[in-house]
């Protein structure tokens, strides 16, 4: 397909250098563009893989590259609404992603999960289930979770299994992607600065299911209004998942136990309390989405159960960090959006200090404030939306707001304000843009703070 063809890769991060190798695997022209001008084309072309060829620009995209480019892959960050897409695609250019391009070298069996949060967990959980039952040999975790597809996918076979994170902007430009089990967790309004309407960012997310057949599963919520309403027009059979309701059919809770029901007989599973070191509802449903993935892939349920007894939160996801003076501190950075930051402010069970704002994604802060139920004692506000949030806080009645200019000095506030018994929690209900370049710096810089603090 892609063999001698002009193929430009749009964006030189490690997503485009897994681009480039595929490509040169599959014998394709390669340039390798990115925007930024401040790039040099030596820097780029240093950070190719051993033997791979490309042609690297940086800055402004000349017309008779374009005009000969018969394959455009772009970068999950790389808008596809952009003027020179638009114009590729209006005469005729392949517009693919990375998830695209790499599914077309695939050779074993696929389990891909999206939803707007608890993507992380379950895809990690799954991994780790996957590993136990196939060999980590066989097993390849891939995607929004920060390991490219395009970097593993020439090392899958006919044996191995890969799991897969993937986020809107990856399930926007698919084509013939198809998991054998894939999953959508949850929809809740994300991303709207670069889908423009819920609409659109739901039909991304619907994507990830859009080649599925009959013989497939596709997992979903019974609970969230989004995914309830896209399991009547599903092509895979569906699973249901619920944390409030006895199903018929599917994995749900009964007081703190989870119970399978198929066939009219059930299992009980497991205690969310006694017997998982994560915490919270949110988990739950995170869990019992990926037994429910892990299952129709056909895993032994004593191998499902028995990793997920062993299995620790996923870094920067209502972490616990360390106890200092007698104050906790939770990193839960990866709260990049209200709904996700929900489930942070629910697992605290004491006083809590919040550390909240960043970049706005034209998110509204209704709800997560709402979720405060009482707990929050202080709200300190940093970046971007630090404003907006406290505006939203106020006429919910919350006033006990204070500011900060840096993250130096949001942290050392928190230190101040928290006492004995307290609890100050990073979950900052926006992206981390602007202040950090991506939500780990900002995780990792709160854990070396608060590791550094005397006992």
């Amino acid at each position: 397909m892609l063999e001698g063809r002009n193929c430009l890769i749009v964006g030189s991060g490690i997503s485009g250098i897994g681009a480039a190798g595929l490509l040169a695997h599959f014998g394709a022209k390669i340039t390798l563009y990115d925007g930024n001008e401040k790039l040099s084309p030596e820097e780029m072309k240093a950070k190719l893989p051993e033997g791979v060829e490309a042609r690297c620009i940086a800055g402004e995209l000349p017309e008779e590259v374009e005009r000969e480019t018969q394959a455009l892959i772009l970068s999950p960050g790389v808008p596809t609404d952009l003027p020179m897409v638009i114009r590729m695609k209006n005469r005729g250019v392949d517009v693919l992603g990375e998830v695209e391009l790499a599914f077309l070298a695939e050779k074993g069996t696929v389990a891909a999960v999206t939803g707007t949060n608890g993507k992380t967990t379950t895809t990690t959980l799954l991994g780790e289930i996957m590993k136990a039952h196939l060999g980590a040999d066989r097993t390849f975790v891939v995607g929004n979770i920060g390991n490219p597809y395009t970097l593993e996918v020439l090392k899958t076979s006919k044996d191995s299994v890969t799991v897969g994170e993937l986020s809107s902007f990856q399930l926007e430009t698919i084509k013939t992607f198809r998991p054998h089990v894939s999953a959508i967790l949850n929809v809740t309004p994300d991303h709207l600065n670069r889908h423009h309407t819920m609409e659109a960012y739901v039909a991304a997310k619907e994507n990830v299911a859009m080649n599925q057949k009959k013989s497939d599963v596709c997992v979903l919520n019974y609970e969230n209004e989004y995914t309830r309403d896209f399991g009547s027009r599903c092509p895979a059979r569906v699973v249901w998942f619920s944390s409030v309701r006895e199903l018929e059919e599917g994995f749900f809770l009964r007081g703190t136990r989870i119970i399978a029901r198929f066939d009219g007989q059930e299992q009980d599973l497991m205690d969310v309390r006694s017997d998982m070191n994560l915490v919270g509802i949110h988990n739950a449903e995170n869990v019992m989405a990926a037994i429910a993935m892990a299952q129709a892939m056909g895993v032994p349920m004593n191998v499902i159960l028995g990793v997920i007894r062993v299995f620790k939160a996923v870094e920067h996801r209502i972490e616990y960090v360390a106890t200092k003076k007698g104050v906790v501190y939770y990193n839960d950075s990866k709260g990049t959006n209200p709904d996700a930051a929900i489930q942070g402010i629910k697992a605290m069970d004491r006083p809590t200090i919040l550390i909240g704002g960043g970049y706005d994604k034209q998110n509204t802060y209704d709800e997560w404030i709402e979720a405060f139920d009482g707990k929050v004692k202080w709200l300190v506000l940093i970046g971007q939306t630090r404003e907006k949030i406290a505006e939203c806080a106020r006429a919910h009645g919350i006033d006990r707001i204070r500011f900060a200019d840096t993250y130096d000095e949001c942290l050392k506030l928190c230190t101040s304000l928290a006492q004995p018994g307290d609890a100050v929690l990073l979950s900052p209900a926006c992206a981390s843009w602007g202040m950090f370049p991506n939500y780990e710096t900002r995780g990792k810089l709160f854990k070396d703070y608060v590791n550094g603090l005397p006992d």
